[in-house]
């Protein structure tokens, strides 16, 4: 219990500090025995929020520690308490690089995840899809996947979903990427926005 009495609920303070200067330790420490007892704990309700949080904070701050945990995550996404969702999602998206091939192959249940999820789901799931969009093993499967979230996406979260995919678009794939861009450029109201979608069609078309 001692990685669990530094949780914020459990020193009664209403913050999330308590939990990331948590995630930083076990971090720093390469605890992997602390890790381990969160996951254990995982569906305490009463802890549960804390425990989500400081599980992705330390996912970002160190993969290798939660990499071992992914397919918790993964179970995690039919919770029917959102904030788990959403928490569960964030902590896939800092780790999907290191356990892409769990990830490719529970891929249509993240993407059914996000098409009903919240924004913060969304996001991530992209975040996910760019990642094993990285891999030539699984960029056939996954870009389509990608540049149906783009066509999809709210108004607000399509200019930062095209600047993310960018990177991962190649010849095979530049026509059908282009072609979404150009589908929702009307769509964009906002300069601010409107000049970094262009901006990205630009760098397309080079």
């Amino acid at each position: 219990m001692i990685v669990l009495n530094e949780l914020a609920s459990v020193l009664n303070i209403r913050s999330s500090e308590p939990n990331k200067a948590l995630a930083q330790k076990l971090a720093d420490n390469n605890d992997e025995a602390g890790v381990k007892e969160l996951v254990d704990n995982i569906n305490n309700k009463k802890i549960q929020s804390d425990i989500i949080k400081t599980l992705y904070e330390t996912a970002e701050r160190k993969p290798s520690l939660v990499v071992p945990h992914a397919a918790v995550f993964i179970q995690l996404l039919d919770s029917k308490n959102n904030r788990m969702v959403w928490g569960a999602m964030t902590a896939l998206s800092a780790i999907a690089t290191e356990c892409a091939p769990l990830l490719y192959k529970a891929i249509a249940r993240i993407v059914a995840i996000a098409d009903k999820g919240t924004v913060i789901t969304k996001d991530h799931a992209v975040n996910i899809l760019v990642k094993l969009s990285a891999f030539k093993a699984y960029a056939d499967d996954t870009l389509p996947l990608l540049l149906e979230q783009i066509l999809a996406a709210p108004m607000n979260q399509m200019p930062t979903y095209a600047e993310k995919t960018l990177p991962v678009i190649d010849t095979a794939n530049k026509a059908a990427f282009l072609d979404v861009l150009q589908t929702r450029l009307p769509d964009i109201e906002g300069e601010a926005k409107r000049k970094r979608l262009e901006k990205v069609i630009k760098k397309v078309k080079a």
